[in-house]
């Protein structure tokens, strides 16, 4: 559990960490908050414990994410696009009984509260992860409520993904932000959701027009590919119920997606536990210091440390960044650019 003595770092927030207030006052019954229209309710059991800031953490596409939200009594808010519609999921666990309360409003209500299992991990398989290092060991040991999340939506986390190619994530987040308010819908459901958006469908990203890539930020490059992406959404969808490698393969034959972005959306869309991200910036250099104290690691080091976690490097590299063990700055920060301004 996150306090003074476990701070927020940015290798954290990589790690995919998002703290979600506890609260000792029992969850909300379901149908207990304000609404616009009916929601849909369901309760689940999980077969041990589940960290919700952990496991949906890594969705969040930085602190003002418009389809994220995490509120004071301990609920974790989504606002998605499924198969048959827009969706607001709301979930929340009894911290007495470890039961997960979700409710979800809109046209996509049922497929969110179907997919609610394996949102919250159930399809992972944690005793499959043998720590081979101290420092991975610790960081394990400590957080058992880690799992991670499957979302079955290709799109979903393809795109802020492609958004986050060669700049900085501060620069990725407030495009993602722009672009999904002002062409995304506002999220159904009851007035407390009333500032979530649910990102646009595939022909609207397409029809983007270029005067309003630039004032978000985003260069023709990067445009280009979330439009050609989009054309295929279709396709792009199925990689979500592919083997690994074959999804890889299917998002990689659209020009401008690679490896790191292919791994990047697979983590989250098909919950890959050995989807390891390489062509990196920083991730080679905080593996190899953390393992090794090798603080200039390349891909090809990050993979031969590794490799006793095969099946699992994902999961070994979320924990490495979660322990926070990076290696000290010695240079300034990449320089923060808006080329909406230009």
């Amino acid at each position: 559990m996150a306090g003074r003595f476990d701070p927020l770092t940015r290798a954290a927030v990589r790690g995919g960490r998002t703290d979600v207030p506890a609260t000792s006052a029992p969850v909300p019954a379901p149908g207990g908050l304000p609404a616009t229209a009916a929601a849909l309710h369901r309760s689940w059991a999980p077969e041990g414990p589940v960290d919700l800031g952990l496991t949906l953490g890594p969705l969040r596409r930085g602190p003002h994410d418009p389809t994220f939200r995490v509120t004071a009594d301990g609920s974790v808010w989504r606002a998605s696009r499924t198969p048959l519609g827009p969706a607001t999921l709301r979930v929340a666990v009894d911290r007495t009984t470890g039961t997960v309360r979700a409710e979800a409003w809109g046209p996509g209500a049922e497929w969110m509260l179907d997919g609610l299992p394996g949102l919250l991990g159930a399809d992972d398989d944690p005793s499959a992860f043998v720590p081979r290092h101290r420092l991975v060991h610790a960081s394990h040991r400590s957080r058992p409520g880690l799992r991670l999340t499957r979302t079955g939506l290709v799109l979903e986390s393809l795109i802020p993904t492609v958004l986050e190619q060669k700049v900085t994530s501060d620069e990725a987040y407030r495009s993602w932000r722009r672009l999904v308010r002002r062409h995304g819908e506002p999220a159904p459901g009851p007035r407390t959701a009333a500032d979530l958006y649910v990102m646009p469908d595939a022909r609207t990203w397409a029809l983007i027009p270029s005067w309003d890539w630039h004032r978000a930020g985003v260069d023709a490059k990067r445009s280009g590919t979330i439009v050609r992406a989009a054309r295929v959404a279709a396709r792009m969808e199925e990689a979500a119920a592919m083997p690994p490698g074959r999804a890889a393969a299917r998002l990689e034959a659209v020009p401008g997606i690679g490896p790191w972005t292919s791994a990047e959306t697979l983590q989250r869309s098909n919950g890959d536990p050995d989807a390891v991200t390489t062509g990196d910036l920083h991730l080679p250099g905080i593996i190899g210091y953390a393992l090794a104290g090798d603080r200039d690691a390349d891909d090809a080091t990050m993979l031969e440390l590794l490799a006793p976690y095969a099946g699992q490097r994902h999961r070994a590299a979320r924990l490495i960044l979660l322990a926070g063990r990076t290696p000290p700055r010695r240079a300034p920060r990449m320089y923060r650019n808006d080329i909406a301004h230009l």
